[in-house]
This record gives structure tokens, sequence and C-alpha cells, in this order.
């Protein structure tokens, strides 16, 4: 889901209920990699190139995390464009501008994938920053 800032007053209802079945995609999302053992350092970043879902760090890791929320998995998979890719990773490459501490982690991109009725499907290194 791009451009979650809440929708204004009077926005469509439809809208609407996007932005709140984003929320709820993250929250699931993220309760997912806490269960895994990793810990939330942001949700929602926002950049002037992107905005990235979630990132959570264990141990040395530091994960990116684009969270799709479509009608089936294989759906919310195709939706992690390319296009999208490069802006989540030009985000990365603010988000550890502004946390110069987290320089030496092994990075990694990974997709969490939501759908009604279906367990949530995490995608470790989902894509990557190689040209």
């Amino acid at each position: 889901m791009s451009d979650r800032a809440a929708p204004e007053k009077g926005a469509a209802p439809a809208r609407i209920a996007a932005f709140r079945t984003g929320l709820s995609a993250e929250s699931r999302a993220a309760a997912l990699l806490m269960a895994k053992g990793y810990r939330i350092l942001a949700k929602r970043y926002r950049t002037p190139h992107g905005e990235i879902d979630l990132v959570a760090k264990r141990r040395n890791l530091l994960a990116f995390v684009e969270v799709k929320a479509r009608a089936t998995l294989d759906e919310a998979a195709y939706a992690v464009t390319p296009r999208q890719q490069a802006r989540i990773i030009n985000a990365a490459r603010a988000w550890l501008a502004a946390h110069p501490d987290h320089g030496e982690f092994e990075l990694r991109f990974d997709a969490i994938l939501i759908a009604p009725r279906r367990l949530p499907r995490h995608l470790s290194a989902a894509f990557d920053a190689s040209p």
C-alpha cells in the first residue's frame, strides 16, 4: 500500500477502507515478525523517496519489509513491482543515513503478503538492492 497518509476528511469510502486494510495488514505483519524474534524499529517510515512499511532487527540483521494486502497471496506478491522496489531501496538508503549506527548490519529486503483467511506469508530476501 503506498501513499498511506491518513485520508482527508470526506475521502471516498473505498480509500478509507484501503487505508484501514493497510494498517491492519501492517499490524499483522509486525506481530508475525515479533513472534519470529524481530524487534520493530520503525513503522511506516516516510522519506522523500518513498515509504518503508516496517524496519525490523534481529541480531545483526536489518530487514526493510514491504507489506502487501490483496485478495490472494499471489496478487500480493505481484504487487511488489520493480518500480516500487526501487523506491523502497532509496527509502532504505535514507533510513540508513539517518541511523548510521545500523550501517554495519546485514541488510535484507523482505515482503510480507496478507490475504483474507490465509496466514501471512513472510518472504525473506524478496528482492535485493543489486543493480
